[in-house]
């Protein structure tokens, strides 16, 4: 195993555990102890985790957001096995949002490129994938927040407002029963909020880390999203939110 591959398994795991002892790492892994601890001396300056006593935990809380670097090493093959089964949705001459999001990247590398759909997005890094061959791609313009490259503000709102879509696919940083969905972001709560006014159908991309889990704002119900595509089984309770609403709840295996 590479050093980069081990370290974006690390991150991976601490997140999934909510914190990992360095034995524990040590004995996953197949690497000695020493190595782990260095890792993690790295992982904690890139900002990716936070070291504690004897081991490691997420930087993450309700209020405190991680970045698209640190989200983007997390879970990458249950969000590539989401992308694959999500891009199923998309139909010829559709109007397609891709909100911003690490998820929603791995949607956006498997979107047809031939120009059987008009792309829109909040991301320029999206709509640098999604423009790469023959599909025509619109950006909302706006303000771009740097901890997660979307734009947002009260152009990008503007843009929103005046348009309508076919088909979004919606990323969220945390999914409840009662809750709903919910961001650490006002500004992109507002961006999210508007994206699900103005789409025909809500395909929501997120994996199994997001579900049971509370942020600062909420942008939607779970009776908003027509289709929800994860990489593990939900709670009952999640299942049952959504499908009361009208959803259908898709599981997929990495």
């Amino acid at each position: 195993m590479l050093p980069a591959e081990r370290k974006r398994k690390i991150v991976e795991l601490v997140s999934e555990a909510d914190g990992r002892s360095v034995e524990g790492l040590a004995d996953e892994l197949d690497f000695s102890k020493a190595t782990i601890r260095r890792d993690l001396r790295d992982l904690e300056d890139d900002g990716l985790i936070e070291r504690s006593h004897g081991g490691a935990v997420p930087v993450t809380t309700v209020g405190r957001e991680q970045t698209y670097g640190q989200r983007e090493v997390q879970n990458l093959d249950g969000k590539r096995a989401i992308a694959a089964r999500a891009v199923e949705e998309i139909r010829d001459g559709e109007v397609v949002f891709f909100d911003a999001g690490t998820t929603t990247m791995q949607v956006a590398k498997r979107a047809p490129k031939d120009g059987s759909l008009l792309a829109v997005t909040n991301a320029p890094r999206l709509a640098v994938e999604l423009g790469g061959e023959d599909t025509e791609v619109m950006l909302t313009g706006g303000t771009l927040r740097r901890r997660t490259r979307a734009l947002v503000g009260p152009t990008a709102e503007s843009f929103m407002e005046r348009m309508n879509f076919d088909l979004l696919f919606l990323g969220t940083n945390a999914i409840d029963a009662g809750e709903g969905l919910t961001t650490p972001n006002e500004d992109e709560a507002r961006m999210k909020e508007l994206m699900v006014e103005k789409a025909e159908r809500v395909v929501l991309v997120a994996d199994a880390g997001k579900v049971e889990k509370r942020s600062f704002v909420r942008f939607a119900g779970l009776a908003d999203v027509d289709v929800f595509v994860t990489d593990r089984k939900p709670p009952t309770t999640v299942r049952e939110a959504f499908e009361t609403g009208g959803g259908e709840v898709v599981e997929v295996s990495a």
